[in-house]
């Protein structure tokens, strides 16, 4: 076990530009997220010896076998009590191809919200099984909110193989009745990998007791798979975070709107309408601290400059003239409800859409999802902590938005309790 190298000052560009993917892990409680997640950093050689050691004295303290790896990201005081996750660890390591953001997520049902936080932003979700109890109803309950966020790939780890002898038959059933399920969902991209967390087989290192599986390992998987397509490169969305007026001598007359490319490609040139103005003009330059682009796309920030004078303010959003997002204050939104204060019918709340903030009412609560079964509730229309629901809201003023299916960015919304500024609900516009 060594040290993990800082990146010398020759290689901190290349380091910098390497490809992020984010993943997130989803299992039932015990099936060995975190214990992946901790092989994962201890075989890539991406944690401190000092961890290491801190870790082994821990294990060895308890009495464990073995060196207990799920220490590495369970850092609650009762995580480590009671040997379960219980809040979103976020954990980073790279190698040579990628950069990696990791979310531990918890596997008990009244940590659902928990689950949507971390894999919210996810390029892709593992999803672990117990090789010896197969699909249970919290895998598919993971798998229905890897759908419903619209993660574009999953990896699906039978992991435990050492406890049933790496049998062949069995990896072939559980990849069959999880196949089955998918076929209910939004689910495209999807891998199976016989695995042992524990021991380490087909995590980094391909395992001799899996001769008869001929697929990637995971790390394999999680380095080469593409992801440059995720985003949405066709609908050109940049929604205004700040105006920049330098007012100084140098730049007297400059003004450029700062943000985040939400989707799509802009160029120098490019035609372009402002919301909810609905003014055009053409981009005069896009800028960035090097010095100025020839074009841009998501996700990156910059700034943009147009050929005219025309009133714009954080909360607006820059788009194609001949490519444009729905405009309404009317919005039908697939809501995770995360506040143990029930919702409000009627109630009011603040909410936020890209750059804007606005104010809303929950007009109506249509009906609530039974993420055991996935059929819709009409009959009880109670929200708490965790439900999924879809509901309808009425915006005080309009927002720009795709669906959430055609773009993560511009279909997602937070509402926040005005009262405790408590954010209660993650949204998903249908």
């Amino acid at each position: 076990m060594h040290r993990p190298s800082e990146p010398d000052t020759m290689e901190n560009a290349t380091y910098l530009d390497m490809e992020l993917l984010r993943f997130t892990t989803a299992g039932s409680v015990d099936d060995g997220k975190s214990t992946l997640i901790g092989r994962l950093l201890y075989d890539t050689k991406s944690i401190f010896e000092d961890q290491y050691e801190a870790i082994k004295a821990t294990s060895d303290k308890r009495g464990e076998e073995y060196v207990n790896l799920a220490l590495l990201t369970d850092g609650l005081r009762a995580e480590r009590e009671q040997g379960i996750t219980i809040d979103v660890a976020y954990r980073y390591f790279a190698t040579p191809k990628r950069k990696f953001i990791i979310a531990d997520t918890p596997g008990h049902i009244q940590y659902t919200r928990n689950m949507v936080t971390g894999a919210s932003t996810a390029n892709l979700a593992i999803i672990l099984i117990d090789a010896r109890k197969g699909v249970i109803e919290q895998t598919m309950r993971h798998a229905y909110i890897a759908s419903l966020l619209r993660i574009p790939h999953l990896a699906v780890c039978i992991n435990k193989m050492d406890l049933v002898d790496y049998n062949r038959e069995t990896f072939e059933s559980i990849r069959k009745t999880f196949s089955d399920f998918a076929t209910k969902l939004d689910i495209v991209d999807v891998h199976f990998i016989p695995i042992s967390a524990l021991k380490g087989d087909n995590v980094v290192d391909r395992s001799a007791n899996t001769s008869w599986y001929d697929g990637p390992t995971l790390l394999h998987l999680l380095e080469n798979i593409h992801i440059a397509s995720d985003n949405n490169m066709v609908d050109a969305r940049f929604p205004v975070q700040y105006v920049i007026r330098p007012m100084s001598t140098e730049h007297h007359d400059y003004r450029g709107f700062a943000g985040r490319m939400a989707g799509g490609i802009f160029k120098k040139g490019d035609q372009v309408t402002v919301l909810p103005s609905g003014f055009s003009s053409s981009i005069k330059s896009i800028d960035v601290y090097e010095g100025e682009l020839e074009e841009t796309f998501t996700p990156q920030s910059v700034t943009i400059t147009l050929n005219d004078e025309i009133d714009i303010s954080r909360g607006d959003m820059i788009v194609k003239e001949d490519n444009q997002p729905q405009v309404s204050q009317d919005i039908d939104v697939m809501l995770c409800w995360m506040n143990e204060k029930k919702l409000i019918p009627g109630g009011k709340y603040a909410l936020k859409h890209t750059s804007k903030d606005v104010r809303c009412i929950v007009k109506d609560v249509l009906h609530k999802v039974n993420i055991n079964t996935l059929e819709d509730i009409t009959d009880d229309k109670t929200i708490g902590l965790n439900d999924i629901f879809r509901a309808r809201l009425r915006t005080t003023a309009p927002l720009f938005f795709d669906s959430y299916k055609s773009n993560r960015v511009t279909g997602s919304l937070i509402l926040v309790d005005e009262g405790t500024n408590e954010t209660v609900a993650a949204g998903m516009i249908v």
